[in-house]
């Protein structure tokens, strides 16, 4: 069977790619840049043209595709919320008519996010909570399951995620759990004085690990039902202080901790729990990689990278 897997140049990526070359798929990835991914052969293509994404899809034809790629940062889409709309919103419906032009009808999984929940009123959040987004990106994945839903009711095979937080080695640095990692292993390198930069250590997520993250979506497409919506996530939540305190145990440093007022953002929303019972009782899936051993791994990464 063949799976295509857009934005596979990304962080999550070529982990789903890996996953599903082991799993016996045949791998075929989009990417803006053409960026190569493991166990992958990687069309270069720009979500965003709707003849490339068509013109891509009627080459691979596939079984199964992986809708990754995406607009994924909060802080950019208050600064370009009309490029965040165009690439989620846009992208996405690129994509959807591109495989119905095709004439096949693969399982499609899309990606949306945590962000549609806004500030919620209840915890574990789960997938009947309102939706009330508070920034554009919350906006445009909202729009975006719209989208796909629309597309799901004429016959198309569409499960949505909404993924929480993720993590794990190779993230980027501009992401906190990456980022806290990134500073203390550049400490241990003697690369900075040793004290790690914040902004608000109050903020709680629900962080799980990108390789049970991706374990989530293929189980998803093969045994979630079409047209439903499911949290993927740890089912636990912990503020970006304790991480930063498990992390500095981890490495066995003594640092200092200072403020930067440019690492706080404007309208953050202040608590994502989620709740993955609905996923867990579809597919069997359970995270199995301890959040300790994910941020090990994750500084073991940076005091890799030169």
């Amino acid at each position: 069977m063949k799976a295509l897997i857009t934005g596979v140049g990304g962080f999550v990526g070529p982990y789903l790619s890996r996953h599903l070359a082991k799993n016996g798929f045949e791998v075929f990835g989009l990417d803006r840049k053409g960026s190569k991914a493991d166990g992958c052969d990687v069309i270069q293509c720009d979500i965003t043209r709707a003849a490339a994404v068509a013109s891509a899809v009627e080459k691979v034809l596939p079984d199964l595709v992986f809708h990754l790629a995406g607009q994924s940062s909060v802080a950019l889409s208050w600064k370009e919320p009309e490029l965040t709309r165009k690439v989620n919103v846009g992208g996405t419906k690129n994509l959807l008519e591109a495989v119905a032009a095709s004439g096949i009808n693969p399982k499609i999984l899309i990606v949306s996010s945590a962000e549609v929940y806004g500030v919620a009123k209840k915890f574990p959040t789960a997938e009947n909570h309102p939706l009330q987004p508070v920034s554009p990106y919350g906006e445009s994945r909202v729009e975006q399951e719209k989208v796909a839903l629309e597309h799901s009711r004429r016959g198309v095979r569409i499960v949505i995620t909404r993924s929480f937080n993720h993590t794990g080695p190779g993230q980027p640095s501009e992401l906190v759990c990456s980022n806290f990692a990134k500073q203390l292993a550049d400490i241990e390198k003697s690369k900075q004085q040793p004290a790690v930069k914040v902004g608000d250590l109050t903020v709680k997520r629900d962080f799980a690990d990108v390789r049970d993250v991706v374990n989530a979506y293929l189980l998803l497409l093969m045994k979630g039902s079409f047209g439903d919506v499911y949290n993927v996530c740890s089912g636990k939540a912990c503020t970006i202080g304790e991480v930063l305190a498990k992390l500095i145990e981890i490495s066995g440093l003594k640092v200092k901790i200072e403020q930067d007022s440019s690492r706080v953002m404007g309208k953050t929303v202040p608590v994502l729990h989620g709740d993955n019972s609905k996923l867990m009782a579809a597919t069997g899936w359970k995270p199995v990689i301890g959040f300790d051993q994910t941020l090990s791994d994750l500084l073991d990464y940076w005091r890799r990278v030169e």
